[in-house]
């Protein structure tokens, strides 16, 4: 076997390995059952769950009154809401524990059908999957537990009719008891609001009592499921990221004081917490320079996850009005809104945007990308456009490997020469086989390197396709709608030209039902391969063989943009191996080499 065709063999092995276990560990497993509760499952507090930061709750001796299972839902539903209009978001606020509760992204669709709902971030309690933020205040010390407004504090609207991005709200709540408290809510033309919480006291007696904010899940949230995407808790806690997936927040450490499953950072500095999905993030943000405790929790009881910021003890002297400053964010994952975000203050924010291991790949690569669209204004030709710039930012790599293996062609006379008069004597023929490459200035491993360049770069540059909201129904030619998504083509229905639609992507046909651009891959790799005369090795020629199809099916269920990828790779690949051998001497004959495969196959069938 002679040392080229070794190491052709070596990186489409190493690469095929890399492919097995990636589909293996990294596709998504089967559906999860619904873990969502009932709609008038209730928290035996409060009957909402959530009613304030069990810290407050511990620090009186009485907790609220249970209520009966529907009277929360009921009422909640019977409560005044204020309407959200905006040009990315709708929904409402509801009055009732002046929550956000009611929230859909209008720029995003379920499907690519244009009669597909609108994406649902939020949604009130009493509906299938409650998910809202909530904000309020605590008491400590003496101050009792009814003298600060809950959840189910009804609240009055004291300025403003709906919220805009010209028209923020304020609510107002008085306790009766000489403290009186407002929330001005407003709102960006994205997707960040701003919460200005006050308490005004007109008593004679000094209060304390801490402001916070929450955001509440209830049950397990249905997620994507693949091992390369984190979705649960993100957190930046002065400069440090953490993040904690949904299935991992039962594992959290018991706390006694929390009566659940928590995890509490104190933020000296500037931080925030919240929830994030692939595309999606609802998270509280603390005012910078705010000290607060970021808090993860999983209430087992009542099985919903919530994430907190508790902002430090105020106190609050007779006549005097104390006021703190949070933001919301709750929206779509928008690259350059989150970017915007990060360069007004709020540190660390791009970072919740799940770069991966290879960040210092995927952000770079993301950036050319977003740039190159911006310019083509169509993802896939800019798919096109980045692969030729990552392939001409290699292209001295290349060339020196291209020009090894063209050598190595030229040496074959001369290394078959050696391995006659070496004989048996394997020690004296790998020794002057290693002169020979020493004389000629070879590195027959040279070959090796263009493929293990791309490894990193393939898994880089399918962490982004996967991951951004940008390539979420990205179209790019004809039939290609989504390139997030597999090529929905199907050979079993020639391409549409059958009556018949394509077998269902969790079927088992699905593994046969190759798109075009999965078959053009083959096709490509095949081509690649055929840049060299079949091996005479029988081993050799079979895995030559097959390798193209493997990867074909192998690849035929990934992502339509990441094949793309590949394919255009392929072809670049091609040109400039075929260019580079040609100068350095070498005549691929790539038609003679096609005809002489057929032949072989021809012979062995006989």
């Amino acid at each position: 076997m002679d040392d080229q065709n070794k190491n052709l063999i070596l990186a489409v092995v190493l690469s095929g390995i890399v492919m097995l276990i990636w589909s293996m560990w990294f596709q998504p497993p089967p559906p999860q059952p619904d873990l969502t509760l009932p709609p008038n499952t209730v928290q035996a507090t409060d009957g909402t769950g959530v009613a304030t930061p069990p810290a407050a709750v511990a620090q009186n001796d009485t907790a609220a009154p249970i209520a009966p299972p529907n009277s929360h839902a009921e009422a909640l539903e019977n409560a005044p809401r204020i309407p959200i209009d905006t040009v990315e978001l709708g929904g409402s606020i509801s009055l009732l524990g002046g929550r956000i509760d009611d929230l859909e992204l209008k720029s995003y669709r379920e499907t690519l059908d244009d009669d597909s709902p609108l994406v649902t971030l939020l949604s009130p309690f009493g509906k299938e999957k409650p998910y809202y933020a909530l904000y309020g205040w605590a008491p400590a010390g003496d101050l009792p537990a009814d003298a600060v407004p809950g959840p189910d504090t009804l609240w009055t609207l004291e300025a403003g009719k709906t919220l805009t991005t010209e028209t923020p709200v304020t609510l107002r709540w008085d306790n009766g008891n000489g403290l009186t408290f407002r929330r001005t809510i407003s709102v960006d033309e994205h997707y960040l609001f701003s919460i200005s919480q006050s308490v005004e006291n007109t008593s004679d007696i000094t209060r304390r009592l801490f402001p916070y904010g929450i955001v509440a899940r209830y049950g397990e949230p249905d997620v994507t499921g693949f091992f390369i995407l984190h979705e649960g808790v993100v957190r930046m806690s002065d400069g440090e990221l953490e993040e904690t997936k949904y299935k991992n927040m039962p594992d959290m450490d018991f706390v006694q004081s929390e009566g659940a499953n928590a995890e509490l950072i104190q933020v000296e500095n500037e931080g925030w917490v919240g929830f994030t999905d692939k595309n999606w993030m609802t998270s509280i943000i603390p005012a910078k320079g705010q000290k607060f405790t970021s808090v993860a929790k999983y209430i087992p009881s009542s099985d919903i996850y919530t994430t907190e910021a508790r902002m430090p003890i105020q106190t609050v002297e007779p006549g005097a009005t104390a006021t703190v400053e949070t933001r919301l964010f709750a929206g779509a994952k928008e690259w350059e809104t989150i970017r915007a975000y990060e360069k007004s203050g709020i540190a660390g924010f791009l970072d919740s945007i799940d770069w991966g291991w290879f960040f210092f790949l995927t952000k770079p690569i993301f950036w050319l990308l977003h740039t190159l669209n911006g310019y083509i204004g169509n993802m896939g030709f800019s798919i096109i456009a980045l692969t030729i710039i990552i392939k001409a930012a290699l292209l001295p790599l290349a060339y020196k490997s291209y020009v090894s293996m063209a050598k190595m062609k030229t040496l074959q006379p001369e290394m078959e020469a050696l391995k006659e008069r070496c004989g048996d004597d394997k020690q004296k023929q790998q020794k002057e086989m290693m002169a020979l490459y020493k004389k000629e200035k070879v590195n027959p491993a040279a070959g090796c390197l263009p493929i293990l360049m791309q490894i990193p770069i393939f898994f880089s540059l399918y962490k982004v396709i996967f991951v951004t909201l940008e390539l979420r129904h990205a179209p790019f030619i004809g039939w290609i709608r989504d390139l997030s998504a597999p090529d929905p083509s199907s050979i079993l229905n020639l391409f549409g030209l059958l009556p018949f639609a394509a077998p269902d992507a969790g079927s088992m046909l699905a593994i046969v039902s190759l798109g075009v651009m999965p078959i053009l891959l083959g096709i490509s790799m095949w081509l690649q391969q055929k840049l060299n005369p079949t091996p005479t090795d029988p081993t050799q020629a079979m895995i030559f063989a097959w390798m193209p199809w493997v990867f074909m099916f192998m690849l035929g269920n990934f992502a339509s943009g990441l094949v793309l990828y590949w394919i255009t790779n392929n072809s670049i690949t091609f040109i400039q191996q075929y260019s580079i051998m040609r100068s350095q001497g070498a005549k691929p004959d790539v038609f003679g080499n096609i005809k002489a495969g057929l032949k072989r196959k021809k012979k062995d069938s006989k």
